[in-house]
């Protein structure tokens, strides 16, 4: 064996797959099924919209070109779907700082185009009066996170080992020999941690340090639905949640219809370790706040609702690539919402990585040794199972592709 993934989430899967293509033999390892964590919690939305110019939003193009490539490569169906997204503004303010955040997209090669408030109409003709308009992003585009991760990691070949839990790292003079699981050994001399937001507890178990911590989120389902809700819709201060550092509640409001019917509705964000309860506080503000951007839906049934963990990490950038504090260790882990979106980019560098080759993007600003030493999980990490943007205008403070 070549390398074990540890996480059989879409980055993982993603991983397996760019890994095997590269002519590697792979094994996966999860202590529960595949996309049983993060991903499977996702709403599966492949974004540029949010993300500023900078090694992120790098990522985020490169992912939108191979998951284009992925959908045809893929024997069977992700559901992906270029339905495109629209940022609305209540002000003229917003719009102004929307136009801002645009125009430094576009020089990193993000389409886009400004959206008058008639015009908004055309695009979504159920969204609420009185707006300044907004922006229209075609390239943001969506996939059904548990259907893509179920396809790549059977698509790449690995030997898969769901339900058993990592319990240690095989090591030699301080390098990584393999893992050992619940019940087997795996040998190989690479290990890479896709684990999501236990990838700090994996890390601990190979002696080094990574801060990933949890970031909870709720999204409510309506009853099925006409297509009413054409594209991923948001309002503005949903950037500025994406990059915030508070642990406090945050929600803004996120609405996409699907093509099975019912309508997705996001994004709150709270640091409560793995606090599964339910909070009917993030739950009132997301139908306050879908029913702001669209009236019909007062009105509209919830037939339930999930949430799930991101896995956050301090800079908002996720860890790619071989861990220097421990040979044979890499890290494809810490997306936080963005992992569906930026699992085929993650996979393609971390192949690159595995055979030597030259990677597709730059790996220096992922580089999982950036943090100070000794930085940890948090003391959260073991109780349950389980990049920086403008200022919004109205907002002092600041899901994304998971709730």
């Amino acid at each position: 064996m070549d390398v074990v993934i540890i996480g059989a989430g879409v980055v993982g899967a993603a991983c397996a797959y760019y890994a095997s293509r590269s002519g590697l033999s792979v094994a996966v390892v999860d202590r529960g099924p595949v996309a049983g964590g993060t991903t499977g919690a996702g709403e599966g939305n492949l974004l540029v919209s949010d993300k500023e110019a900078g090694p992120e939003l790098g990522l985020a193009l490169l992912s939108t070109e191979l998951w284009r490539d992925l959908c045809a490569e893929l024997p069977h169906t992700i559901e992906y779907e270029t339905k495109g997204g629209l940022v609305v503004a209540p002000d003229d303010t917003t719009l102004k700082a929307l136009r801002q955040f645009a125009e430094g997209q576009r020089v990193a090669g993000v389409v886009s185009a400004e959206v008058g408030p008639d015009a908004l109409y055309d695009l979504e003709p159920h969204l609420a009066p009185g707006l300044a308009g907004g922006f229209h992003y075609p390239q943001d585009a969506q996939v059904q996170p548990a259907l893509a991760a179920a396809h790549l990691l059977a698509a790449s070949g690995a030997e898969v080992y769901p339900g058993e839990e990592v319990t240690g790292f095989l090591l030699e003079s301080g390098r990584v020999r393999g893992v050992r699981t619940s019940r087997r050994t795996l040998r190989a001399p690479r290990v890479v941690n896709a684990a999501g937001t236990w990838a700090g507890a994996v890390a601990g178990l190979a002696g080094t340090t990574l801060p990933v911590l949890p970031r909870r989120g709720f999204v409510l389902v309506t009853e099925p639905l006409p297509r009413v809700v054409r594209h991923k819709v948001y309002a503005a201060d949903y950037v500025a949640d994406v990059a915030s550092d508070s642990a406090a509640l945050q929600s803004s409001g996120v609405v996409e219809g699907t093509p099975s019917g019912p309508v997705l509705i996001g994004a709150t964000r709270e640091r409560v370790g793995f606090d599964r309860t339910l909070s009917t506080e993030a739950l009132r503000r997301l139908a306050a706040q879908a029913a702001a951007l669209f009236p019909f839906l007062a009105d509209v049934r919830v037939m339930r609702t999930y949430h799930g963990f991101r896995p956050y990490l301090p800079d908002h950038l996720p860890a790619i690539g071989p861990d220097p504090r421990v040979p044979g260790l890499l890290h494809a882990c810490g997306h936080e919402g963005a992992g569906i979106g930026l699992a085929p980019a993650t996979g393609a560098l971390i192949a690159a990585a595995l055979t030597g080759a030259e990677p597709p993007a730059p790996l220096h600003p992922f580089r999982p040794d950036r943090f100070p030493e000794g930085a940890g999980p948090g003391p959260s990490a073991g109780r349950d199972r389980g990049h920086p943007a403008p200022n919004p205008p109205g907002r002092a403070d600041h899901p994304e592709e998971t709730p």
